[in-house]
């Protein structure tokens, strides 16, 4: 009987427990269906991406080889003349030079953007307020703003009656000559959106830990150093993406000038120029291959930007 009884327990010992099975593989469909969803959610935003983005720029680029007047059901093939004749006449040429008092417009918006955004992460009286007031030009529309300053460098207009407060008396026309009237606008351009770059800066600078501050207080480093070694670096990929959209926005200014003189003296910039030659004189091969330029022109300053000034991932701790 004993025996009976170790034999019996020595073949369960060295018995092999049966393995668990294994789920079954989910239906053939059901792997194809788990596939397809991501993509059945992507249809929408992808079609209305195709339909009103890239086939129109595939369009405009297909314009700009043609003498196409926008009106014509025929199109004649002219190869690169609109490019040539961009480049070379004088009239369609010089928008190019306006667009430098734009670029020198967002210099200056951008360092009055990081000093008022530095001075206002600290602890000031009224810091709410002074935010409101800088943020608030970039809520109004910019038709109200043309308008508004339209009548503000009119001739006996707000600004002539500021300035004869303090006793100066100008019979200068601000909007009559080119360069008085090109950085009267681009004053307007800083002034509307300053407190966009203004809100990025903050937002940037409110996202370093505290602790770095305290610190560096504790170490002896006064604002100057502060900003220079903690604000600085640590909101270097925000100032690289206000860069980008400075560069870009002046060379696309449009609402502005357009509202306050329609272009006229000296003031035409390219967005407007494309404009008057696709719907007033109908040359909508030329308008499109300015729009060309103008596309190829931003995506090579974004390019260079980022050659230069790398977007790496900054590390103050």
């Amino acid at each position: 009987m004993t025996d009976t009884t170790e034999k019996a327990a020595s073949t369960a010992a060295g018995a092999v427990a049966p393995a668990a099975p294994r789920p079954a593989p989910p239906p053939r469909t059901a792997r194809l269906w788990r596939g397809l969803t991501p993509w059945l959610f992507l249809i929408a935003p992808l079609a209305l991406l195709i339909t009103f983005t890239y086939a129109p720029i595939a369009n405009m680029i297909a314009y700009s080889f043609t003498d196409w007047d926008g009106v014509s059901p025929e199109l004649h093939y002219i190869g690169g003349q609109n490019y040539t004749e961009i480049f070379t006449r004088e009239d369609l040429f010089q928008v190019f030079f306006v667009s430098g008092y734009y670029l020198a417009a967002s210099v200056v918006q951008i360092v009055a953007a990081l000093y008022f955004a530095t001075i206002l992460s600290f602890n000031v009286r009224f810091r709410n307020f002074f935010k409101g007031v800088l943020f608030f030009p970039y809520l109004i529309n910019g038709v109200a703003i043309g308008f508004v300053f339209l009548y503000f460098f009119q001739d006996g207009g707000t600004l002539d009656a500021v300035l004869g407060l303090f006793g100066y008396h100008s019979d200068h026309a601000w909007l009559s000559t080119p360069t008085s009237a090109n950085v009267s606008l681009a004053g307007v351009s800083v002034w509307r959106y300053m407190g966009l770059n203004f809100v990025l800066f903050l937002g940037a600078i409110q996202s370093i830990p505290g602790e770095l501050y305290e610190a560096a207080e504790l170490d002896g480093a006064g604002r100057w150093h502060q900003f220079r070694y903690i604000i600085a670096p640590g909101i270097r990929p925000v100032l690289s993406l206000t860069v980008i959209l400075s560069i870009s926005g002046s060379l696309s200014v449009f609402e502005i000038p357009y509202i306050m003189t329609g272009g006229a003296t000296g003031t035409e910039t390219f967005v407007i120029q494309t404009i008057k030659l696709a719907f007033q004189f109908n040359k909508t091969g030329l308008a499109s291959a300015a729009a060309v330029v103008l596309l190829l022109i931003i995506l090579a300053v974004t390019w260079v930007q980022r050659r230069l000034v790398p977007d790496d991932k900054v590390d103050l701790v």
